[in-house]
């Protein structure tokens, strides 16, 4: 059995098939997208396919415009080409002529007639032409025959050659000159006899004023070129006889130069030289060249007012069309917003009453429950089939309580339940009771009417409890409060009323505000809310968030009516009824101040007493430098009284001799008066004190201690430095303790001269921790300090002489660091060797003082060698 072979499908059954394949894709992919995608895809459908419809128009017109203009330039292009052929013939056709004239003028060299007859009949059969002249070979014009010098009739000629019997003679001024007035004919002239071919000129101006062109042809002889024979072409005529009369129906042809510059007027259709033509084409004029452009011009000639208003009219309708379908789409994306945020808000609404914690519950006017939300289910245990329809007494009534329900139940009704709620018990199924507070409030239709009430219930079981245990924690904190040895008052910021105070705070101001406010200082009102935004509201209740959670302000206050001393901590809070308030915490330090103040005195005599050790140390020192200048005043007092004895003093050596006296007394006097300042012992002061003072004190101090011990000291201070808050007594008073001590392990150590000197440098630098301070470095060449000293240098009561009493640096770090300084000292090393030593201190820079503009100071004390 012969079964038949499948055939394949036709292309009509698989377009078919096709089409049904992509038909189901899409209604696959139709029924896929949401109602809302569907509403906006089919109102998007009709306003893209306007807007392609739109495109396509203006495709369609934009292509058969630019079509339309590709034909006139086409025109264009073939008319003028028509024309520059016209005259390229025209003017071959000219020279071919000439050229003969030329050769029989070669052959009658003697004879003008002939050439006059050739001429005239050349020049009249061609309008274009001006003239024709035959020119010898020195540019002499040997006759010439133009436009306006042709007879009537040609038998009328009477010109005879030139020297025959009869011969008339040209006269000048009858003759064309084509040389006359333009250097464009000479040039022409010479190419010809040069290039013994024919050659035209640059278009220029005859001596009429006319734009024409020559061409040249030579005349050959046997013995070389003998002149040319000139033609002269009127551009103007050139193109008005040329120009065929269909071209110049179509478009207008002029004559210009390379520049641009127009030669001739439009030959052609009727237009205003300054329209600006719509289609221009420009070919050289051959065979003449020479910057002789033909241009070819086409001017719309129509509007093309139907087509245009077609287009006009397709468009304003799709833009009507497109305008439509736009507020169609808005309106669609209107209608779809409301319904999203209405869908939106129902599922709000339902999630809000499905997650809060509150119950919800309404009834009629009746008092039948009509609504219960899942919060009332869960608390009450009963679903909401089960209360939905119930009418009083309802299940979660205690059974107990049925009298008391429905009292309240009648009032609900009534709509005199209270504002503030109803606390109540209620019960659960499965027979356990809870706190709750109800709240009523009436419901209204869309209409006004009202339908009955919605109670909302609140399980306060847990607010209870938390509430008590508030109340009992609140009873123990005053307990604990009450019992402080510090007062703790709370006054309000707005009015101003003491909101708490303890017992302490009862037992030493009373109840009283005024205390807390001279223990604040009088600023109740924080400076924030005083000077702060018009537009807050000083009063509102709410505090700001930077005043609650700001550190708390520390100061220590003196009250008279008290006698004592307090430290005081205040800082703002929010108090029980939602207003700011400050609260205050005043601890009574008297006993610690004066425990204070008892260092404080100690610490000064302490400073009193190092200073008279320091100064009792140099006391042989300082004997040794006043015996000088006593024993320089003793001598000049001798000398004085044996020399008036004698009678051998005039008063100008007695004046001289006094005045050294008078030198000497201030010196002693200037010794006694530095000593003196520096152990005068004085309250501690700070004031703005300069820095080269301070050091030129020290210095001069120091030298005394300096000769003693043969030590050398090398002082730099730096330009400009700021001046200081201190103590300038005290800062001396560490200087010079530094300097002694650094010239004491000098000598001690018997170091050699070239490592007997100290240096004290004075400068200023910045640092992470103080910022701009000044620095003081005192260096010297000793045999430094060991490592395990370093540690507990500054230690007191800690000493590295045999018999010193550890208190002079344990001073000098306490002096230090009460002016918020620092010291520290270090050993200086080469390689592994010890160097020496070096003490700094620094001391904090007050921005607000000015800078010292003294200049640099430098000074080498060298002590005396014995």
């Amino acid at each position: 059995m012969v079964f038949p072979a499948t055939l394949p499908p036709s292309p009509g059954q698989r377009r078919a098939q096709a089409g049904g394949q992509t038909s189901r894709l899409f209604w696959r992919w139709w029924r896929r997208q949401s109602p809302s995608q569907q509403d906006r895809y089919a109102t998007l459908g009709p306003l893209v396919s306007v807007l392609l419809f739109l495109a396509a128009i203006i495709a369609a017109f934009w292509y058969l415009r630019n079509e339309e203009l590709e034909r006139e330039q086409e025109a264009v292009k073939r008319d003028t080409e028509v024309v520059q052929q016209q005259v390229r013939l025209r003017l071959l056709e000219n020279q071919e002529q000439l050229t003969r004239i030329a050769r029989e003028t070669t052959l009658r060299p003697a004879q003008l007639a002939p050439f006059l007859q050739q001429a005239g009949d050349f020049i009249r059969s061609r309008p274009e032409l001006v003239g024709v002249a035959w020119v010898t070979a020195d540019r002499q014009i040997r006759a010439a025959r133009s436009t306006l010098s042709l007879p009537l009739d040609a038998s009328t000629l009477s010109i005879n050659p030139a020297g025959s019997p009869g011969a008339t003679p040209l006269v000048p001024s009858d003759i064309y000159d084509p040389f006359k007035d333009a250097q464009e004919p000479v040039e022409a002239f010479r190419l010809a006899k040069d290039r013994l071919q024919p050659s035209y000129s640059y278009p220029f101006r005859n001596a009429t004023g006319a734009r024409v062109i020559q061409v040249h042809i030579p005349v050959l002889e046997r013995s070389g070129v003998n002149g040319t024979i000139v033609a002269e072409y009127a551009l103007d005529p050139l193109m008005r006889y040329l120009v065929p009369q269909e071209i110049a129906s179509r478009h207008a042809m002029s004559l210009v130069t390379l520049d641009g510059t127009a030669l001739t007027g439009y030959v052609g259709i009727d237009k205003d030289s300054a329209a600006r033509p719509t289609f221009v084409h420009e070919v050289v004029v051959t065979p003449v060249g020479n910057g002789l452009i033909l241009r070819g011009m086409g001017f719309r000639t129509s509007s093309n007012l139907i087509g245009n208003t077609l287009f006009w009219m397709v468009v304003a309708l799709s833009v009507l069309t497109v305008w439509t379908l736009m507020g169609t789409l808005r309106h669609m994306r209107r209608r779809t917003e409301i319904q999203k945020t209405l869908v939106q808000e129902t599922n709000f609404r339902r999630a809000m009453e499905n997650s809060m914690l509150t119950g919800m519950r309404t009834i009629d006017l009746e008092g039948r429950i009509t609504y219960v939300n899942p919060a009332f289910c869960a608390m009450t245990g009963f679903s909401e089939e089960e209360l939905i329809g119930c009418v009083p007494p309802y299940p979660y009534w205690p059974k107990d309580r049925l009298d008391e329900f429905n009292r309240m139940f009648q009032q609900e009704l009534l709509g005199r339940s209270p504002m503030g709620g109803i606390e109540v018990v209620m019960q659960r199924r499965d027979g356990s009771q809870f706190d709750a507070r109800l709240y009523v409030s009436p419901l209204i239709d869309a209409q006004g009417d009202q339908t009955g009430w919605m109670t909302s219930v609140t399980n306060i079981t847990e607010a209870k409890r938390v509430r008590d245990q508030l109340t009992a924690a609140h009873e123990r904190f005053t307990t604990v409060l009450e019992g402080l040895d510090a007062a703790v008052s709370v006054v309000s910021v707005q009015r101003g009323e003491l909101l708490f105070a303890n017992r302490s705070y009862r037992l030493w101001f009373g109840a009283n505000p005024d205390a807390h406010a001279q223990l604040t200082g009088g600023e109740v009102m924080p400076d924030e809310i005083i000077d702060g935004d018009e537009s807050v509201d000083d009063f509102g209740g709410l505090p700001t968030q930077a005043l609650t959670t700001a550190g708390s302000d520390t100061r220590e206050v003196f009250l008279d009516g008290a006698q004592k001393w307090f430290d005081v901590r205040a800082r703002y809070i929010q108090w029980t009824d939602g207003n700011l308030a400050q609260m205050l915490i005043a601890t009574d330090i008297t006993d610690r101040k004066m425990a204070e103040d008892a260092a404080a005195r100690q610490a000064e005599k302490a400073q009193f007493t190092s200073r008279l050790i320091t100064m009792g140390e140099m006391a042989s020192t300082v004997a040794h430098e006043l015996n000088q200048p006593l024993a320089a005043i003793s001598n000049y007092c001798s000398g004085l009284i044996s020399r008036v004895q004698n009678g051998n003093i005039d008063n100008e050596q007695l004046v001289g001799a006094l005045e050294k006296t008078a030198r000497q007394a201030q010196r002693a006097g200037q010794i006694i008066h530095r000593i003196r300042q520096f152990v005068k012992r004085s309250e501690p002061q700070r004031q703005p004190c300069r820095v080269r003072d301070i050091t030129d004190a020290v210095t001069d101090l120091a030298m005394f201690e300096m000769k003693r011990r043969r030590v050398t000291l090398n002082t730099v201070v730096a330009n400009r430095l700021p001046q200081l808050s201190a103590d300038p007594i005290l800062i001396e008073q560490v200087l010079l303790n530094l300097l002694k001590n650094a010239a004491e392990a000098i000598d001690t150590a018997n170091m050699p001269q070239s490592r007997r000197t100290i240096d004290l440098r004075v400068q200023q630098r910045r640092t992470e921790e103080q910022g701009d301070v000044v620095e003081f470095t005192v260096t010297d060449s000793g045999p430094g300090m060991k490592e395990d000293m370093l540690a507990r240098l500054f230690e007191a009561f800690h000493s590295t002489k045999a018999e010193g009493l550890g208190i002079g640096l344990s001073l000098c770090r306490s002096i230090i660091e009460s002016h918020h300084g620092r010291i520290k000292a270090e050993n200086l090393y080469n390689d592994s060797v010890t160097v020496g030593c070096r003490f700094s201190f620094t001391l904090p820079i007050d921005p607000q003082v000015t800078a010292d503009a003294a200049p640099p100071h430098s000074n080498n004390l060298q002590a005396d060698n014995p």
